[in-house]
């Protein structure tokens, strides 16, 4: 359970942005090395916990639309939410595939696409392949950790 909740939790809205990704890392790597788990269990799962992540943020970019500028949440991080911004006007849909693999904007950019109103399939289609894309580099980096070690 703990490889879907920490891949949720590091790109969740908010969340996030105080989450590690190395932590995700580091449990996927312990869990593959210490042979708890392997690699065809593990990715699955933090393969699930980014996708309900990310739509999970989509959909309350949805839901508050234009109003996200007006909270709290948005004027304390008013930086990384232009950045985010910025990032989906000039790269469109590839800015969900650089949103999933830069740490400091990746809870942001789900939930910037959802209001900017970007299509639900559209949406789900770039996100699936970001996500199964992000989730073959988790691999990788689980093995080659492992590899150090050795």
């Amino acid at each position: 359970m703990a490889v879907p909740l920490f891949a949720f939790l590091e790109a969740f809205v908010g969340i996030g942005l105080f989450i590690s990704g190395a932590i995700l890392l580091s449990v996927c790597t312990f869990l593959y090395v210490e042979q708890v788990a392997t690699l065809q269990e593990i990715l699955p799962l933090a393969f699930l916990g980014a996708l309900l992540s990310d739509h999970s943020g989509y959909y309350v970019g949805r839901s508050v639309g234009p109003r996200l500028h007006q909270t709290s949440f948005a004027i304390n991080r008013a930086r990384q939410l232009k950045k985010a911004e910025q990032s989906i006007t000039k790269f469109g849909v590839f800015a969900i595939f650089i949103g999933r693999f830069l740490t400091p904007i990746r809870s942001i950019v789900p939930l910037v696409t959802g209001v900017s109103g970007m299509g639900r399939v559209r949406y789900t289609i770039f996100d699936f392949i970001a996500c199964a894309t992000w989730t073959v580099c988790l691999g990788l980096l689980v093995v080659g950790i492992d590899k150090l070690w050795n």
